[in-house]
């Protein structure tokens, strides 16, 4: 199981978010828990490199829902640390 941390712009976003984004972004969490120490994702979750951010990652949630993570050094052996950074829609994206 990953360990992971949240930024504080990550917070104050979600908090943003509408109860309904909110539980989709938690759906689609516990299919990214799933597959992080794998290093690969299944397409459904979209998970690629940010162009403008070197070394983040964006997850896509639905159509216009996407998180933004970058990896920590491991807290635990054998298991990957997720820092979330950001999350919303589109617009999050530099």
């Amino acid at each position: 199981m990953p360990t992971y941390e949240t930024l504080a712009r990550f917070l104050q976003d979600y908090d943003r978010l509408t109860s309904e984004q909110q539980r989709a972004f938690r759906e689609a969490l516990k299919k990214f828990i799933a597959e992080v120490d794998r290093g690969r994702f299944r397409r459904g979750l979209r998970v690629k490199g940010v162009k403008k951010m070197p070394g983040h990652y964006e997850m896509t949630w639905e159509p216009d829902g996407r998180a933004i993570f970058r990896y920590g050094s491991p807290v635990r052996s054998e298991t990957r640390h997720v820092i979330w950074v950001a999350i919303g829609t589109h617009d999050i994206l530099p």
